[in-house]
């Protein structure tokens, strides 16, 4: 496994303060100086640390009021929300959600990309992608299909067992990739043949798709992907923290 960060080992016993009511609702953080010190960090470390708390809604950061510890209930709920600005998987994203998250690979295989696709992924028609369709399921139920479209240069040696667990651990932890952004478009649709097939619905089920792109440092995408599920089964929530 890839060895963490500085900042995201302190953003880690951070957050495990607070959930430990180590730092309660509506106390303040010790400053980033306070930090920097215990820590034996720079003060620019813990700035990202406390960015990265932020970014999850666990505090709210003021100019001249310091770094107030939020009450994220909101956040702990074990129910279908799933926070849009982060790109780190699914895996990532319900690892402390209780319930056993398992792939099935529908199809896996190397092609030329369609015209879309090419267009998406910034490559050329002859340039070979993988497109994988992996049905998510929580405690066996179905929970999301997705729709993957990856440059074979960027992944190399993706096979079904990455399939199988998480392929962003392996573009994080094996491959070394880093990411810098991500592309999101949400739209409702009609059920598909491959809803029908593994979501359980029928022609007249809403189905939520979220169209994504995902960039590495150089700019290039490293994957296009549409994850589609039930309307009833998974919604998406965004936190937008201005500090001021």
């Amino acid at each position: 496994m890839a060895k963490i960060s500085k900042y995201e080992e302190i953003a880690n016993i951070l957050r495990e303060r607070i959930a430990q009511g180590v730092y309660p609702v509506d106390s303040l953080l010790p400053t980033q100086t306070e930090l920097a010190t215990e820590f034996h960090a720079s003060r620019m470390t813990v700035k990202k640390a406390v960015e990265i708390l932020t970014i999850e809604g666990l505090i709210y950061s003021k100019q001249g009021n310091g770094t107030k510890v939020l009450d994220s209930s909101f956040w702990n709920l074990r129910d279908t929300k799933v926070r849009l600005n982060n790109f780190n998987g699914l895996s990532k994203d319900l690892e402390k959600d209780g319930r056993a998250l398992t792939s099935r690979i529908i199809k896996f295989e190397v092609a030329f990309p369609s015209k879309e696709i090419s267009e998406r992924l910034q490559i050329g028609l002859t340039s070979p992608v993988y497109h994988i369709i992996r049905l998510r399921l929580l405690d066996q139920e179905p929970y999301v299909i997705e729709h993957t479209y990856m440059p074979c240069d960027l992944v190399p040696g993706l096979d079904e067992e990455v399939l199988l667990h998480s392929i962003y651990d392996y573009l994080h932890e094996t491959l070394n990739l880093k990411f810098v952004g991500s592309y999101r478009n949400i739209t409702a649709d009609r059920a598909d043949e491959y809803d029908m097939a593994y979501l359980k619905c029928d022609e007249t089920t809403p189905v939520l798709q979220v169209e994504q792109a995902v960039y590495l440092e150089d700019g290039r995408p490293v994957e296009y992907s549409r994850s589609r599920n039930r309307y009833d089964v998974r919604g998406y929530s965004l936190l937008d923290v201005k500090n001021i």
